[in-house]
């Protein structure tokens, strides 16, 4: 899911980075509004265990690999997909220039693919979701797991048009292992974790759709 440098040409790597500034500029004019002091800790918390699930890379072929992401997970606690980008942004700096995980000129393009794109999908469809009145477990579930899917997916068209991968070996690659990540990985610990905040400190939840009644039926 990182994208190194070599495989992407700076002229399209530019392209990314053009896409992805304006939703970095808006996950940071997010931040100043709506992050307090009691906030900042539950974000930094939530961007280190970000960035320890993805160290945990499973190798899918054609020099690259699978893992989770993390941004529907943090767009549904603070009830913003920028908070996702927000954080992603700042995960995929760290990796980049001081672990050397994912290129820094194709940033752009990773920033994209799991900040804006894995948290925008995820988060949406976790809302509609919930307002199809599906529990919350599931909800996140779906989400997250369609969040990581959809990322995958982009990243290997991305590949492909960069002359990288064959379209449908990429598709393929990557959509089928993602598929389970997703499943096994990314909506099972996502869910686990909303379920459990939710329950045990609710006051740390910005999301209106993560509430109940005193039934547990979704409002």
């Amino acid at each position: 899911m990182h994208i190194p440098d070599s495989f992407m040409p700076l002229s399209q790597a530019i392209i990314y980075w053009v896409i992805a500034l304006p939703f970095i500029f808006m996950s940071v004019k997010w931040a100043r509004k709506e992050l307090d002091d009691t906030k900042v800790p539950i974000l930094a918390a939530l961007a280190a265990g970000i960035f320890a699930i993805q160290a945990l890379n499973i190798p899918i072929g054609m020099g690259t690999s699978g893992h989770m992401v993390g941004a529907v997970l943090v767009a549904i606690i603070f009830g913003s997909p920028m908070a996702g980008v927000l954080v992603l942004t700042l995960v995929l700096l760290v990796q980049g220039f001081v672990f050397a995980d994912g290129g820094i000129t194709v940033m752009g393009a990773n920033i994209l693919n799991m900040g804006v794109i894995s948290g925008f999908a995820g988060y949406y469809t976790f809302v509609i979701l919930r307002k199809s009145k599906l529990s919350i477990p599931v909800s996140a579930f779906i989400g997250a797991w369609l969040g990581l899917f959809v990322s995958a997916l982009a990243t290997a068209v991305e590949m492909y048009v960069a002359g990288t991968f064959p379209l449908a070996a990429g598709l393929a690659t990557m959509g089928l292992y993602h598929l389970v990540i997703g499943f096994v990985g990314e909506g099972l610990i996502t869910a686990i974790v909303i379920t459990a905040i939710q329950k045990s400190r609710p006051d740390l939840l910005e999301n209106s759709f993560l509430s109940t009644d005193s039934r547990g039926v979704p409002l």
